[in-house]
């Protein structure tokens, strides 16, 4: 059952409409409706709110302002993990970033808490602010460390000393921009009050940090709390924690004694929900003649909010990545008065490797070698900087494998050699490796009397595919169908987890239910070897089976319905967990990644410079599938993200007051069905016996780790042009396209 390509067994539910996600739920009393009013300026203070025409407006049952806000409680910088801690808003006049929350606007209906937000009159002192990153790039600091608790900076022996002598060098520096998640679901919640209790149907991909936060800010009592969380459409980092719209809709909620909706705009969206950090990047390499790394540098310097410290852990990959006796990473950061940076899908392998991977390109050429085997020459036999064993390493294995696929040896070796009428060329490729991470994850499967399994945890589906793996999972290990199992999920009063993020979702959650499933499988054992009415009654379990609905030991069997039906009228349960990555031996004995291989075929049409993808290949070392479809699915849309990451996205800032100008869909540019026409998708078949007792590892974000640089590789090799300042857009080719033949 494990690895099979099963369909979705939430997909009838969805195409059907019956899938509820945070905004849809009903409740008993009519909902109110609110609406954010965010600040125009980018840095300063209030100076006067005048909210009386507002509250005049029809409909309106309240405006909530830092003038009337109730009290909640201060964000807690020990607590290790951001999305854990409180998020208190309308504390205060400072404004912060432009968009920041100034008041709230809660009515009967949504659009009357839209035109009312209208009304609210703001006056602000406007202070200078720095919004401009280039501008302030060298005052960067060293953060304590970065993101996961890495360390900030990392040497191995004299960098210097080793890239001064190298033969060849590359000394290029990179630049990547503010980049946003933009699921398709926006930011909403519904909060719902009762007594002393608020329930809150809200998006998010970890229920346990919502959970946290929100009683933090709030000041109650956790178990006052209730997240619901069945379906989330999409997360990808931005719903890790909780926003401003929850925050606000349960005060609303509380103070008004009503149910409270919030949801954000898509423009809010932009600068309320996290980004990507805006980057410039170093990245030296120095090789010998025969194309070795000697020397290997990374560095990077990032934006960061003054107040609120994100730093992305872009230089971390390179830690593990490439051979070279001499090393040296670093992050810095720059405060900007912009929104907070946050986990953007793939944070820090993404815009790292964007770099990288552009880079080794660079250094091929300049050897002129090919890309492919100057990667397989720089293959570690062990982690370049933690001198340990690799778990499982594929990546020559997916390195070979992409090349034949996809006819490598066709490249064109010359940049700009090969033309197909009015368009150029070019072929690409780069290597992908993403840590796997594993976090502290409880599942809890019960058997009840009619022999079905239910399965529960807090652990959420952002439509990566949990109910369905999960579904797999229980199957092949209590011997059931897939119809028999139900899987519940999303909600606080379930077993805790991490939730959806990180790519561990998935193999954290298989893994616990793995070892629930273990656990009731000996209580089962147990009681049907204990009970004088069983067939199974004192034999030796050595050799137990479970299969098709049945405990079977030697040649007798019973259905395991009976069994739990004569002694457990109420179902029979057990419980599974794992253990935080840091407290699991493994993880400090290995280095446990995933890889890729990407590679990508462009054209660039030689008079405007328009880029084209013509088709793209990924190949990937995962561990053990869970199910083949939806891994696929995974992996393809990463790979679409990494194209559109270097070709299309970007957050553009408007200098003069901090707010971003591109955001909506029409201004920021994501890849649609036209710009993506040819991509495959290949999968290694593999057991990481270290990462966990099923061998499997997490793959969501491993697709775009490295895909945008094949394509930036392949826009190279079309036209002979260089870009380092990403997305490559028209403007930045056409000024070096060769001339056409007369």
């Amino acid at each position: 059952m494990i690895g099979q390509a099963l369909n979705r067994v939430d997909g009838p539910s969805k195409v059907a409409g019956r899938a509820t996600y945070a905004y849809e739920h009903w409740v008993a009393a009519p909902p109110l409706y609110g609406f954010i009013v965010g600040a125009t300026i980018g840095k300063g203070r209030i100076t006067r709110i005048d909210s009386e025409s507002a509250e005049g407006a029809p409909g309106v049952h309240v405006v909530m302002t830092h003038h009337n806000a109730p009290a909640q409680g201060a964000r807690d910088e020990s607590i290790p993990f951001e999305y854990w801690r409180a998020q208190p808003v309308l504390t205060g006049p400072e404004i912060h970033h432009y968009g920041e929350p100034v008041a709230l606007v809660v009515a009967a209906t949504f659009e009357q808490a839209r035109a009312a937000a209208e009304l609210v009159d703001v006056e602000y002192a406007a202070e200078p602010g720095r919004f401009d990153f280039a501008a302030h790039r060298d005052e960067g600091y060293a953060p304590a460390s970065v993101n996961a608790g890495m360390a900030t900076d990392t040497a191995a022996g004299d960098f210097d000393t080793g890239f001064d002598a190298s033969a060849v060098k590359v000394d290029q520096r990179y630049t990547t921009p503010y980049e946003l998640s933009m699921p398709m679901e926006p930011h909403a919640c519904l909060v719902e009050p009762h007594g002393e209790d608020l329930t809150v149907y809200v998006s998010s991909q970890i229920v346990d940090a919502a959970h946290a936060s929100l009683a933090g800010t709030l000041g109650a009592d956790p178990a006052r709390i209730h997240i619901v969380a069945p379906y989330v459409g999409g997360g990808f980092g931005s719903k890790l924690g909780i926003h401003a719209e929850t925050i606000l809709a349960a005060l609303a909620a509380r103070a008004l004694d009503r149910p409270v909706k919030v949801a954000l705009t898509r423009q809010q969206m932009f600068h309320l929900t996290g980004l990507r950090p805006t980057s410039s990047q170093r990245v030296r390499l120095g090789a010998a003649r025969d194309g070795r790394l000697e020397a290997i540098a990374h560095d990077v310097t990032m934006h960061t909010r003054p107040d609120r410290e994100y730093p992305e852990q872009t230089a971390a990959t390179t830690r593990s990545l490439y051979a070279a006796p001499n090393r040296s990473t670093t992050h810095r950061l720059t405060p900007v008065d912009l929104p907070q940076g946050a986990d953007v899908r793939a944070p820090g392998e993404a815009p790292g490797l964007l770099a990288v991977e552009s880079a080794m390109d660079e250094l091929a050429h300049a050897l002129e070698m090919d890309p492919v085997e100057l990667r397989i020459r720089n293959e570690p036999t062990a982690d370049p900087e933690r001198d340990v064993p690799f778990s499982e390493r594929r990546l020559v294995e997916c390195l070979r494998e992409g090349a034949r696929r996809f006819g490598w040896e066709r490249r064109p070796t010359a940049p700009a050699s090969v033309r197909e009428g009015r368009w150029l060329v070019g072929y690409g490729m780069a290597a992908g490796i993403r840590k796997h991470f594993q976090g502290p994850t409880a599942v809890r499967v019960r058997m009840e009397t009619d022999g079905t399994a239910v399965v529960q945890t807090d652990m959420t589906d952002i439509g990566t595919g949990t109910y369905t793996i999960l579904t797999q999972v229980a199957a092949e290990a209590l011997g059931l169908t897939s119809d028999q199992v139900r899987v519940e999920l999303g909600r606080s009063d379930f077993p805790a987890s991490w939730g959806s993020g990180g790519s561990w979702g998935a193999c954290n959650s298989s893994t616990a239910l793995h070892r629930a499933c273990q656990a009731l499988r000996k209580k089962l054992l147990s009681t049907a070897q204990g009970d004088p009415r069983s067939p199974l009654h004192g034999l030796d379990p050595a050799d137990a089976l479970f299969s098709d609905g049945k405990l079977s030991i030697g040649g007798r069997s019973e259905p395991m319905r009976e069994i739990v039906a004569r002694n457990h009228p109420q179902g029979l349960d057990a419980e599974g967990e794992i253990p935080f990555m840091g407290d699991d031996p493994n993880y400090s004995d290995y280095s446990i990644h995933t890889y890729g291989a990407h590679f990508a075929e462009v054209g660039v049409d030689a008079d405007t410079a328009e880029i084209r993808l013509r088709r793209m290949l990924g190949v990937f070392s995962v561990g053990r599938v869970l199910n083949a479809k939806t891994v696929r699915s995974q992996l393809m849309g990463g790979m679409i993200w990494g194209v559109g990451a270097a070709l299309q996205e970007e957050a553009f800032v408007d200098p003069r007051t901090g707010a971003i100008a591109t955001r909506d869909f029409a201004q920021y540019l994501l890849p649609v069905h036209a710009d993506i026409p040819d991509i495959d998708v290949a999968v290694l078949d593999g057991h990481d016996d270290k990462a966990n007792a099923l061998g499997s590892k997490g793959a969501g974000e491993l697709g775009i780790c490295g895909a945008g640089a094949a394509v930036a590789n392949a826009v190279f090799n079309a036209t002979g042009t260089r870009v380092r300042d990403f997305p490559i857009t028209l403007e930045k080719v056409l000024p070096g396209l060769p001339p056409m033949e007369a």
